[in-house]
């Protein structure tokens, strides 16, 4: 009995072993995360791929994302006409002197198909009550449709309120579409948007759980926060549907975010990737209507952007939109960001800024949501203060924001953490402003922040503890899939 057992254990690690290269390598992943997943396998036999299946698989091998094949609804034209403009040296200079935007422009336009727009109105939000007082007044104002996408939304008092509002405007011929990410929103009830559906509402659920918590597509998250209303008014950024967002909630207390409110062109960009978002989880897809792309009034003068990235994607495409700005940084680049576990171009990116005398200030929070993602972001934020970055840890409840601004001139404000997990595995949107006094206001914003922090020096990294010392160097070594 003893020889057969050790047999087959043998034959179980010589398996695992051959199986683990077979499967890793076949998905030309990059060498950090091939070996972290080798780690996991080898390590733990068995179980690891368990975890490989449900967490480790790439999504372009299998056909059940098509993104990629839709066009940009609505926008075709348009982006095909900023293209040749680009590429014939005729595309306008965007209005910011501090930095020189242009290279970045073609390379979301051309590469991303990015819709540039300049005639936007744009009103930034950093208290979650004051964005959701906000978008429950448009709600109220609606008058044709409601599309809504949000990662987390929970039948508590915030979700109640909202939901009695998409309730109210249903009642009134208003058309209701409310797409939610089946891991983040699991905690709500099926039966709670019964309401909503009995009025003519329609409710889905982006990557459905077949049984709960297990899903061989729960790695790929949507994590994008996206409202649309009447085509004409949109809201995008970080702040999610459930109490904590409001500061509720004890253990995080205050939640710092940043949320935008957008009148504009650009609302084409958040129409369009709601359309897609939605079409990819029904077979009945919804076709370009005008209703969806009314004409605009020129309201504003702020010049901008929508990208979004994917694991459907080709490339990175917000990673490399970070990337860029750090690299067109020549005098400063403020970051917040509530999981700082970065690849090695944004890491290395910001030590060159910094060695090239470029000030660099990172903000974070001081205390986890997902503990090994934290060490791991204190640990890879440290890591920069040899290099003479400005990090601190902010006091006053939980920072959630992300937020890059460079040279007081562009600023990014979305949905994307910069960790691998938003550059690879989820779903995220951002936006580019390209408008100095936008960017001035999400610099102030910082500042203001920057008053609540604690800065973390070398010293204080210093004094951490033993366990604090074990939980970042199991953190930094599986931090590629994080």
């Amino acid at each position: 009995m003893t020889v057969i057992t050790n047999n087959l254990v043998t034959i179980i690690l010589v398996a695992n072993i051959l199986l683990s290269f077979i499967i890793v390598f076949r998905e030309r992943r990059d060498t950090a995360q091939t070996w972290a997943w080798l780690l996991v396998l080898n390590f733990i036999p068995v179980v690891g791929f368990v975890l490989y299946f449900f967490f480790g698989r790439g999504i372009s091998k299998d056909k059940i994302f098509d993104l990629k094949m839709q066009g940009k609804i609505g926008m075709n034209v348009e982006i095909e006409e900023q293209q040749q403009a680009l590429q014939r040296d005729l595309f306008p200079q965007p209005p910011t002197a501090r930095v020189d935007a242009k290279q970045l422009i073609y390379m979301l336009t051309v590469y991303e198909r990015a819709l540039y727009t300049t005639t936007n109105q744009v009103q930034l939000f950093t208290d979650g009550r004051e964005k959701f007082d906000a978008l429950l007044a448009d709600i109220a104002k609606a008058k044709n449709h409601i599309h809504m996408e949000y990662y987390i939304f929970r039948g508590d008092h915030l979700g109640q309120e909202l939901l009695a509002a998409l309730v109210a405007a249903a009642k009134k011929g208003v058309k209701v579409r409310l797409l939610l990410d089946a891991w983040g929103s699991n905690g709500v009830a099926g039966h709670f948007f019964e309401p909503l559906k009995a009025v003519g509402g329609e409710v889905t659920f982006f990557f459905p759980l077949f049984v709960p918590y297990l899903n061989p597509r729960i790695n790929y998250r949507n994590h994008r926060k996206i409202v649309v209303i009447d085509g004409q008014i949109g809201y995008t950024g970080g702040f999610n549907v459930g109490d904590e967002y409001l500061g509720l909630v004890e253990k995080f207390g205050y939640w710092r975010d940043n949320h935008l409110r957008i009148a504009g062109p650009a609302i084409y960009s958040l129409q369009n990737r709601f359309l897609m978002d939605w079409n990819s989880q029904h077979q009945d897809e919804i076709s370009y209507a005008k209703k969806y792309f009314p004409e605009l009034e020129e309201t504003g003068q702020v010049a901008m952007q929508v990208v979004t990235s994917g694991p459907d994607s080709d490339y990175q495409q917000i990673k490399m939109t970070y990337l860029k700005m750090i690299n067109m940084a020549k005098k400063e680049i403020l970051i917040q960001t509530p999981y700082y576990i970065p690849d090695g171009s944004i890491h290395e990116a910001l030590k060159l800024a910094l060695l090239s005398g470029v000030r660099v200030e990172l903000q974070i929070p001081n205390k986890p949501d997902h503990p090994l993602v934290y060490w791991a972001t204190y640990s890879f934020a440290a890591e920069l203060l040899a290099y003479g970055a400005e990090v601190a840890t902010y006091e006053n409840g939980f920072i959630h924001a992300k937020t890059m601004v460079i040279d007081g001139g562009i600023a990014s404000v979305g949905s994307a953490n910069i960790d691998v997990r938003s550059f690879r595995l989820d779903f995220e949107v951002n936006c580019i402003l390209y408008d100095a006094k936008m960017a001035q206001e999400v610099r102030q914003a910082f500042f203001r922040d920057q008053r609540l922090c604690q800065p973390l020096t070398e010293e204080r990294y210093q004094q951490r503890g033993v366990i604090i010392k074990l939980k970042e160097g199991l953190a930094r070594l599986i931090s590629p899939l994080l």
